[in-house]
């Protein structure tokens, strides 16, 4: 089963491999590309059609409740067996959400217990399972990847991948290791997955509008929800449970939502990374505390070895206007890469495809033929560079700096609280400040 993206360039490995050298020394697997149609590994052996998947969700928030409907939908010999999740609330309603869906009904056993709470949910739910769903919060990725490898489990690996430079790292190296062991690793960067996006950037990998010369990418949205705080709340379950607004649990909404820009951004350009990041942003809107640390727009730009500039603008206020586009510009047109659109010389082309094309249950749909078949999936490679792209610009815009790739990826800013408990140590919430809060690059923050 192949990779849904294109194939790497080897510019993209090269970096892929330098980025990753001051973790590992560069020992990523002699491939180097990011789907195992390469070969089955060692070890890695087929599924049988009449063996029954156990599937496992840990993040039991909308977009977990709809990772585990489609990975039920997947497969006709799949089982939901075990959820997780910091809440128990949140567990109890994704699981009569999931039960009230008539076909899903026969396929989700999950008994009590088998419904696993708190921090540690997510080693109960690995350990029961065959298929996880990695869908909580960004800032606990690393940790649930890292168990997950160890105990040989496919993954489905939600976006953004990390939070910071040091979680980046350590999701890089599980990945490394859960290539050797042969596992399948999918990642929930879903436009990778469209079959209309898939078509759109063939054609413009396959030279439709001449030699990319620029890139525009949009993410401008209103409002997003809140849910408040009640009085029996510490101050971890508030941060926790309004995860979107804090930094350290989000990555900031260029890196929680924005990255899906983003990663059409660096498909375009052959999953090879920028050299360097500019930005721009701050709160102008979403003022108030309950908004914790986080901006509601930036304004950054990409730009390459080769000079190609990519200007990307994402923005989350109420009352304003709407737009999520992408686009190319070439030398020989411009591709609209959202709205699957190509004008050039010889006119203008646009995907007409037909049947089904849902991204989302496509992604879920090549994850479980990869483990039926024995040749794994593995999206590691570019789901690491998008989230570090939005990490990259998030530091630029607090920061004010304009800072390299190979710099960013030696920062030790850290963004993990002391302790993983229902106390009050949770991080300095603390709005950034260009030029006052800056990076250094042997050891973090100043």
């Amino acid at each position: 089963m192949k990779d849904q993206s294109s194939t790497p360039s080897s510019a993209s490995r090269r970096a892929f491999l330098s980025t990753g050298s001051a973790l590992t020394g560069g020992a990523l697997l002699a491939s180097g590309a990011s789907a195992a149609p390469l070969g089955k590994l060692a070890g890695m052996a087929h599924v049988a059609n009449n063996e029954t998947l156990r599937v496992g969700l840990i993040g039991c928030g909308g977009r977990g409740t709809g990772a585990a409907a489609n990975a039920l939908r997947a497969d006709p010999n799949v089982k939901l067996v075990a959820m997780g999740d910091a809440f128990g609330d949140m567990l109890e309603n994704s699981l009569r959400s999931l039960q009230g869906q008539g076909d899903l009904a026969d396929k989700i056993d999950v008994p009590e217990e088998r419904r696993f709470v708190g921090f540690d949910a997510y080693k109960q739910v690995i350990d029961n399972v065959d298929v996880v769903l990695l869908a909580t919060s960004p800032h606990f990725r690393p940790m649930h990847v890292e168990y997950a490898v160890e105990k040989g489990k496919h993954l489905f690996i939600e976006k953004p991948v990390a939070c910071d430079m040091p979680g980046l790292r350590r999701i890089r190296a599980a990945c490394l290791r859960g290539r050797e062991k042969g596992l399948t690793m999918v990642s929930g960067l879903c436009y990778r997955y469209q079959f209309a996006k898939q078509e759109t950037f063939k054609r413009l990998h396959d030279g439709a509008i001449g030699d990319i010369t620029a890139l525009q990418c949009t993410y401008n949205t209103g409002s997003l929800w809140h849910r408040g705080r009640k009085p029996e709340w510490s101050e971890m379950e508030y941060q926790m449970r309004n995860w979107l607004y804090f930094t350290w649990l989000s990555g900031d909404h260029i890196a929680e939502q924005h990255i899906h820009s983003l990663d059409k951004v660096l498909w375009a350009m052959g999953d090879e990374p920028p050299a360097k990041v500019t930005s721009s942003g701050g709160r102008i809107v979403r003022t108030d505390e309950k908004f914790g640390d986080v901006y509601d727009h930036f304004n950054t730009v990409f730009e390459w070895k080769n000079g190609v500039r990519a200007f990307s603008s994402c923005r989350q206020m109420a009352g304003t206007s709407f737009d999520v586009s992408d686009y190319a510009f070439g030398t020989k047109g411009t591709a609209a890469l959202q709205h699957h659109r190509i004008e050039n010389a010889d006119g203008r082309w646009r995907y007409r495809g037909e049947g089904p094309d849902d991204m989302y249950q496509n992604e879920h749909n090549a994850m479980f033929k990869a483990i039926r078949s024995g040749e794994p999936i593995w999206n590691d490679e570019y789901m690491i560079s998008s989230t570090m792209m939005a990490i990259v610009g998030r530091m630029a815009a607090y920061s004010g700096q304009t800072i390299s790739w190979e710099d960013a990826w030696k920062s030790d800013t850290d963004l993990s609280p002391v302790a993983y408990d229902w106390v009050d140590d949770v991080p300095e919430v603390r709005v950034k400040r260009p030029g006052v809060d800056k990076y250094t690059f042997d050891g973090g923050a100043q």
